[in-house]
Order: structure tokens, then sequence, then C-alpha cells
């Protein structure tokens, strides 16, 4: 038989015939499907955009937020919990629901958009134990427009929200997160100083601000610090945070102490605070003190407390990396125990010192307090307030009032109880 005759014979048979037509259907399903795929890839490749956003970005926040506002009818939510701590001290919950992970469908400039909130649950931040997170948009067309415009409106959603407030950042790990609920900004009227004070701290800051065109034809790096010490409770933070409510900045606290901070991250730090923002270092004599105050019975005072050195901590105020566009405001209750090279010119511009209530303070606090009293009342509680006490905090005067907030001539009349 020859090889022609055995295929025709394979030809007639039913059962090869029957079997080479299932081969065919499975192939061209199998065809079909790859082309689909190809297909598909083809299709999102040139006919779609996609823009995927990571947790540790900072518009992230903002865009939860935009979605949360546009995926009104999603029925699959998360939840984030918070402590918010109002200035009586009373503490709300309070309640945040944000789409849970997985996909949801949003409709945004006449266009569908896919939003696909997804979490690595082998992956956490080290820093506060979350699972790291993206956020990807997915929209039909090439048009990149769509999500500059998104951004846009998340950003101004924040700042909307943020309005009339002050926000506060904290040093986590290498980057700086807000610390809490942002708080309402306090006015500058309302931490009274001596005279001329406010105003020359004030004055000095808005004329740096809007003059860099003036340090960089010059030469002179672009940044100020700031000295504020005096006896405590006297006002130094809360001048500071009044200041920045002011300028609508925000602030960055930082504790030197902090037995984890390094020279590298500390330098790290400085250079990516955010913009307008000013970086508060509180209480610096807490963690180094001057070379010459008896170094050695406390040789690991001028050392530092962390792993932070001294030469480290002058090299990132004005050192070769330092940034630009940075305002530095120390605090310190004892001034005679900082380093004078730390205090140089150069690293601070402007000392100022912020002591015990002046009768000026005295009374100005009192008509602030009782607005609807004469101005002779305030006088007259000044003098009473220095006659029964030679030494007088912000504090302790505030506290003194908090007890006699519908009792002006009580304030007076019982100043020797001002408690010390």
């Amino acid at each position: 038989m020859t090889l022609s005759d055995f295929l025709g014979a394979l030809k007639d048979n039913p059962y090869f015939g029957a079997g080479f037509g299932l081969v065919g259907v499975g192939t061209a399903l199998a065809l079909a499907r790859k082309g689909a795929q190809i297909g598909m890839v083809f299709f999102r490749r040139h006919y779609m955009i996609t823009l995927e956003v990571p947790s540790r970005d900072k518009s992230y926040h903002w865009l939860l937020s935009w979605i949360t506002k546009h995926a009104k009818h999603t029925q699959h939510l998360s939840v984030e919990t918070s402590y918010m701590q109002h200035e009586s001290g009373r503490v709300r919950t309070q309640f945040d629901f944000h789409p849970s992970p997985g996909n949801h469908i949003i409709w945004y400039g006449r266009t569908w958009i896919r939003v696909e909130r997804t979490r690595e649950k082998q992956m956490v931040d080290l820093h506060t134990g979350t699972p790291w997170e993206s956020v990807t948009f997915t929209a039909f067309g090439r048009n990149r427009q769509i999500f500059f415009n998104i951004l846009q409106e998340a950003r101004e959603l924040a700042l909307k929200q943020e309005e009339g407030r002050t926000v506060m950042y904290t040093a986590m790990g290498a980057e700086w997160r807000p610390f809490g609920f942002p708080r309402r900004r306090r006015p500058l009227s309302s931490v009274v100083l001596e005279n001329g004070v406010a105003e020359r701290i004030v004055e000095d800051v808005k004329e740096f601000i809007s003059n860099p065109k003036w340090y960089t034809d010059r030469g002179i790096p672009y940044r100020r610090g700031y000295l504020l010490y005096g006896p405590p409770g006297c006002g130094k933070s809360s001048f500071i945070t009044a200041l920045a409510g002011e300028l609508g900045y925000s602030i960055c606290l930082m504790s030197l102490s902090d037995r984890s901070l390094s020279d590298d991250r500390l330098n790290h730090l400085l250079s990516v605070a955010p913009q307008q923002s000013i970086i508060l270092l509180e209480d610096v004599d807490a963690a180094f003190v001057s070379r010459d105050l008896l170094p050695t019975e406390n040789p690991m005072a001028y050392q530092g407390m962390g792993r932070l050195t001294f030469s480290g901590l002058l090299n990132a105020l004005d050192g070769v990396a330092s940034s630009e566009a940075r305002i530095v405001f120390m605090t310190t209750n004892f001034i005679e125990r900082l380093d004078p090279a730390l205090i140089r010119p150069g690293r601070v511009d402007l000392k100022q010192y912020v002591g015990y209530c002046t009768h000026y303070q005295l009374t100005h606090m009192f008509q602030r307090f009782f607005p609807l009293e004469s101005a002779a009342e305030g006088e007259r509680f000044a003098a009473h307030s220095l006659a029964a006490h030679t030494e007088l905090s912000a504090a302790q005067v505030q506290g003194h009032f908090m007890l006699y907030k519908m009792d002006p001539a009580g304030a007076i009349d019982n100043v020797a109880k001002i408690s010390k």
C-alpha cells in the first residue's frame, strides 16, 4: 500500500474524521483566546492610559479623599478611626470612610474611570506597621490631562480641608508625616509678648520670605535661623505656633533627643521638609550643651543622647549639603548651656529673649481675657501682680484667668494666689 492510499483510508475512516474535527475546533478556540489576549494588550497599550500612585507618595491621601467624594455609590468601604483632641481637652472620635481595596468605577470628565486600590500583604511600613498600598487609575484615551485634573482637584480639596488650620508634621523614618489633625490657626494677638518683640520677629520672617532674589544675587544661602530663649511657660512655642498661622505655614516638629536620629537622617529630613513650613527644634539644650560645662562630670551631655553628633547638627544647619529656602526656629530654657558654635551668626540670625511677664504684658493679657473691662482695670491687675510676685510666666497668668473666667474683679483681688 502506498502512502497516498494509506492517507485516503484514514480520511474515509469516520472515527478519524470526528477526531480531526475536534482537534480543529480546539485549535481554533485556543487561537481565538490568544488573539483576544493580544488584542486586549494592544488596546490597553494604545487606547487606554493608566496612573499608579503608591502610598508613600504625598498625593496618596489626597486621592483617597477625592475617591471618597466621587465614589459615593460604592458599597465596599474601609474605615480609619482617629481621635481629635480639642483645646479644652475633650476628645472626640472621628470615623473616615474610604473605598476598600478592590475595583471601583467612577464617572468623571465624561468618561468612566476604573480605580483599583491594592494592598501588599507581604510588605509593611516598618514605622507605622501598615501594609504598603497603591491606587491605580485607568481611563480610555491617551490624554494625560485627565489625571492632571484629578490630582489638581485632590490637592485643592485637601487644601480646602486645611484652610484656616495649621498642619503639624513629625519625623517618621526618612519622611515627614502629618501629626494628628490640622489645628485651628491660633491668632497672633493671642500670644502677648513684650512690646515690639512679636512685631520684630514677624517683620523679619516676612522680609526673608519675600526676598529670595536678594539672597540669590549676593550668593548668600537662602535660609534663616531663629532662637527664642527664656524661662519655661513664657510663650516661646505658643508664639511660633501663632506665627505659623499668621504666615499660613505648617510646623515640622523634631526632637534632637530621639535616639534613632543620626547625622544622615537629620540632614535628609531638613532637605525634604514640606514647602512653606517652619522647622521647630524645641529644647535644644536637652540634646547638646556647651563644651565648657563640666565635660568631665557628664561626658555624654555634649556628645548627645543618640547617634546624632554635634558636628552633624552644625553641618545640617549650615553645611555645604544643607538645603535652601528654610526657616528654623530653636527654643531653649537655658541659653548659657548652648555651645557658641550652635548659635553663631549664620546658624542663628536672630536671638530673642522671651521672659517673665512685664507690666505691659500683664495689662494686655487682662484686657484680652476680659475685653469688657476698662484699661484702668488692666493697669490695676498688672500693678497688683508685680507687687505680689517678682516672676510670673504667661502660663501662670493664663491658668489664673481660667479660675476667674467670669469674675475679673476676683482675678485682681486674688493675684497673690497665683500658683507657682
